[in-house]
């Protein structure tokens, strides 16, 4: 299927706007630079998200100019064609073809971007730039301010101003377009299909290494290009270890799977966690905590609306695990005492959710003047309420190495939420019965 570069372009267009009302300026957004793992073997490349986010455009070396002034226009930067190269390494567009397939005013080699810099920076009122997050970047636009610098004598000056353009983008990617949220629907679609295929692979015996693998397979034979993030596949009391990525466990009878995994297709991530009985079937102390789990997340999930605070999921879902927790004999004391001094976080210890976007932790801010967002329609979030209980005194042994965590994506939309990875079973009666087709 044709790319659609509409949605991009507008992006583009917003942003040198928003530039413009600001005042005018430059902006330059670099992609991610190709790293090495060995030697003259690179990571597999991910592009930024910024520049992808406004350009569509894949390839390393790659930088984007947005000039915001009477005569508003776009550069992109790329690397030349060079057929000997792509003998190795594949195609490359070239700035012709690339101006042509991507929709910018112009295109030029990136060879010239240093050159040009001095040009495209004088007399103009501020530099959009993302101070300090690559110490490289920092050093070229320094060094292009200072050519348009020495140029004073000729009547030109340099930038005033230095401006974060991340900030700017960041407010415009928090709220997903129509392009966004179809592919968003479509990762999502895809790692639910993955977890359903991983409750059927999981039995005693198994390495959560050979569930991992049958989550890319999955991922891949849908046209996912890789996870989102490493997968957690965490059984026994690897499930109480938050960001457990080792996955080389034997699982035994008795076991639950928590498995935190999603895909990323195009740029964007998709992210669910599911946590589920190896055996088939849950124990009662298991049930029982899960159940509560489940009961915190559909109390997150039921204050997503629009006009709602950010932290409103967070609060509800902690009341109901606190209560849990005591209701369980976890904790002792009142409800308002544990959520008062904090003793509820010896079972959950983190927040109920995260933006979720081209970045699986996505852009943008929580707080704005030191309050919490107020969610508004095409904000999407995660929800992952969890309970995690290792081996203590005073903890019931029945409940030890339980650790569960559920977690969906959230749309938020006109009228409340759409839980855009509801394909994955989640109650205990669907996650038995799907476990049973083993």
């Amino acid at each position: 299927m044709p790319l659609d570069i509409a949605p991009f372009q507008a992006r583009r267009a917003r942003l040198l706007a928003t530039m413009q009302a600001a005042g005018g300026g430059v902006a330059i957004i670099p992609t991610a630079p190709e790293r090495f793992r060995n030697r003259d073997t690179t990571h597999p490349y991910r592009f930024d998200s910024y520049f992808y986010y406004l350009t569509a455009f894949r390839e390393p070396e790659a930088v984007l100019v947005l000039v915001a002034g009477a005569a508003p226009r776009s550069i992109l930067f790329c690397r030349t064609k060079d057929m000997e190269r792509e003998i190795w390494d594949g195609y490359r567009f070239g700035p012709d073809a690339a101006r042509e397939a991507f929709g910018f005013d112009e295109a030029r080699p990136i060879a010239e971007l240093d050159e040009q810099l001095g040009t495209l920076l004088a007399n103009q009122p501020a530099i959009f730039h993302s101070v300090g997050y690559e110490p490289e970047w920092d050093r070229r636009v320094a060094d292009a301010l200072n050519r348009v610098r020495a140029q004073a004598r000729t009547g030109c000056h340099a930038p005033g101003q230095i401006r974060d353009v991340r900030s700017l983008i960041d407010e415009m990617r928090l709220v997903k377009d129509v392009a966004e949220i179809a592919t968003l629907r479509r990762a999502a679609a895809i790692s639910a299909g993955a977890h359903r295929r991983a409750m059927r692979t999981a039995r005693p015996g198994v390495h959560e290494y050979e569930v991992e693998a049958e989550l890319i397979h999955e991922f891949r034979r849908h046209g996912s290009q890789a996870p989102a993030y490493s997968s957690i596949v965490a059984s026994g009391p690897n499930a109480c270890v938050l960001h457990y990525v080792e996955n080389d466990r034997r699982m035994q009878d008795g076991d639950l799977l928590l498995i935190d995994a999603g895909c990323e297709l195009d740029g964007y991530a998709s992210d669910i966690t599911r946590s589920f009985p190896v055996s088939g079937r849950f124990s009662g102390p298991q049930k029982a905590v899960y159940e509560l789990v489940l009961a915190a997340q559909a109390a997150a999930i039921a204050e997503i609306r629009p006009g709602a605070s950010w932290d409103a999921g967070h609060a509800a879902a902690t009341r109901v695990l606190a209560q849990g927790f005591i209701d369980l004999g976890l904790l002792s004391g009142s409800l308002d005492a544990a959520i008062e001094s904090g003793s509820y976080r010896q079972f959950y210890m983190h927040r109920t959710g995260h933006w979720l976007g081209l970045d699986v932790h996505d852009a943008g801010e929580y707080k704005v003047a030191g309050e919490w967002r107020t969610l508004v329609p095409g904000n999407v979030l995660t929800v992952e309420p969890g309970a995690y209980i290792r081996p203590a005194a005073g903890v019931p042994e029945a409940f030890w190495n339980i650790g569960i965590r559920i977690e969906d994506d959230a749309l938020v939309t006109a009228s409340g939420c759409d839980i855009i990875t509801h394909a994955t079973p989640k109650s205990v009666a669907d996650i038995e019965a799907i476990m049973a087709e083993r």
